[in-house]
């Protein structure tokens, strides 16, 4: 069967997150979540049309219908030269887990994850070059439903982990609500399987962390592993 996917947008950007920021990418952005993060702002309700940016021409849109099949995708992506890598990101992309598995495009994929869908984890774990794997501290669940969430987390990065032919890192947007406690509880069940931790300030100025808070987190992870504070970027120049 023939796998297709409703997408959002597929445009050619730098990313502006984590350690890889400032690399230029194509973006492949997917519809639809498990999650309902009260800091999201990406739609996630299935689009008509894919907004898709013309090759050369930046923020220059043309509507493609959807859903689409990994061929038609592939096509798109390969109409963007120089680019680092391909950015699957959403909504959720391991909701699309088959549908990745079945692209051929030779650029590296970048998986932009919740990290909270083991079991399709493990189908794209051969297929992807780098995964920005998120710790969701904070997704309003009761307590039963919080701790299967983090079982989730940790099983996804023990499927994605850290090797020699692929980069796993650990991002966790820090709100005001962040508990340190909780932060250190679940990097010391991930560390061993990411390259580094990520820091990101929210960009809600009604949810920020303080300075002070951010750096007491990484001054409490850093013997643990490779911690860095990185904002969102792309939202401070002005590219998204």
């Amino acid at each position: 069967m023939i796998q297709e996917a409703s997408l959002i947008e597929v445009f050619c950007a730098v990313q502006g997150e984590g350690p890889y920021v400032g690399v230029r990418q194509a973006f492949v952005r997917f519809s639809g979540c498990n999650l309902n993060c009260n800091y999201c702002d990406t739609p996630v309700t299935p689009p008509a049309v894919c907004k898709y940016e013309t090759p050369g021409q930046v923020a220059s849109f043309s509507d493609v219908n959807n859903p689409m099949d990994p061929a038609r995708v592939d096509q798109l992506i390969e109409s963007y030269d120089k680019i680092h890598s391909v950015s699957l990101t959403g909504g959720e992309p391991l909701l699309h887990a088959d549908f990745i598995s079945s692209l051929s495009t030779e650029v590296p994929l970048y998986l932009e994850s919740n990290m909270t869908l083991p079991d399709m984890a493990r189908k794209v774990k051969d297929r992807v070059r780098y995964v920005s794997g998120d710790v969701k501290l904070d997704p309003g669940l009761p307590g039963d439903e919080f701790d299967s969430h983090l079982k989730n987390t940790i099983e996804c990065f023990r499927n994605l982990r850290n090797t020699d032919s692929r980069d796993c890192f650990c991002k966790v947007v820090v709100t005001s609500k962040t508990s340190v406690d909780d932060l250190i509880s679940i990097i010391e069940e991930i560390h061993g399987f990411v390259s580094c931790v990520i820091l990101q300030p929210v960009t809600q100025e009604q949810m920020a962390a303080s300075p002070s808070f951010l750096l007491d987190c990484q001054h409490s992870l850093l013997d643990m592993v490779d911690t860095r504070i990185i904002p969102q970027t792309h939202k401070m120049w002005g590219c998204l």
